[in-house]
């Protein structure tokens, strides 16, 4: 579903991600660990095609981001650290409006929004500005409008931070149903007890450099996965 080659991204002298590459098959919940700085939200950011790189290759599902960026985002959704959304417009109007950009039909959008702003406790505040939502209550917004399109990859930079119990356990089972459908979750956390619970797959990485990855139980082994981390940052 993503496949990353020797992915490098240069900042002035700082190589920021440094020949980079990892596999996220289809069906995979896989978590994206470092400490801040380590190169996560920049890796993300190429994927979903933000930013420029300066070698290696992506793809989602067989399409060169670099040489095709457009047929790559029809089939990504990309939920970021700090959600910046048109604090002018209400949350409908948000919400109707990314389903246009991505084509989405009028039941279909209907049936989705009615579904997750439910679940989300969200439907009472849709038509109030998004410029009164809480931080909690953009990054739910932001989620919803994530799910809206049925995108094959779904790319999230912290997606649990704000969240409430309840909210963040909604995500939880939204991401498993995703992948059981033969979608794909990448994502970065600080949260390594929901990493360790949550992913199929996990990759740390330092200094934008991966130093681990593979199933949860190759990178844990017999220890958890925060003592595996903390280890592997002192080294």
């Amino acid at each position: 579903m993503l496949n990353i080659r020797n992915l490098t991204k240069i900042y002035g002298d700082k190589k920021a991600v440094d020949d980079l590459s990892l596999h996220i098959a289809p069906g995979e919940i896989y978590g994206f660990i470092g400490h801040n700085g380590a190169g996560k939200t920049t890796t993300l950011k190429c994927v979903v095609g933000i930013l420029q790189f300066d070698r290696g290759e992506i793809e989602v599902n067989g399409i060169s981001v670099r040489n095709d960026p457009l047929s790559c985002k029809k089939m990504i959704a990309y939920i970021p650290d700090n959600p910046d959304l048109y604090d002018y417009m209400t949350g409908i109007q948000y919400l109707n409006f990314i389903a246009d950009v991505f084509g989405v039909g009028a039941q279909e959008r209907q049936e989705k929004i009615s579904k997750y702003a439910d679940m989300f406790e969200l439907t009472g505040d849709l038509g109030q500005a998004i410029s009164s939502y809480s931080h909690g209550m953009k990054q739910k917004l932001a989620i919803i409008s994530a799910w809206i399109h049925d995108p094959k990859l779904i790319i999230m930079d912290e997606p649990f931070v704000g969240l409430d119990p309840k909210a963040s356990h909604l995500l939880k089972g939204m991401m498993r149903e995703v992948c059981d459908k033969g979608g794909a979750i990448f994502f970065s956390t600080h949260v390594l007890e929901v990493a360790e619970k949550l992913c199929d797959k996990v990759a740390i990485i330092k200094s934008g450099k991966l130093i681990r990855s593979g199933t949860m139980e190759d990178v844990r082994g017999d220890d958890s996965l925060e003592e595996v981390f903390l280890e592997l940052e002192g080294e």
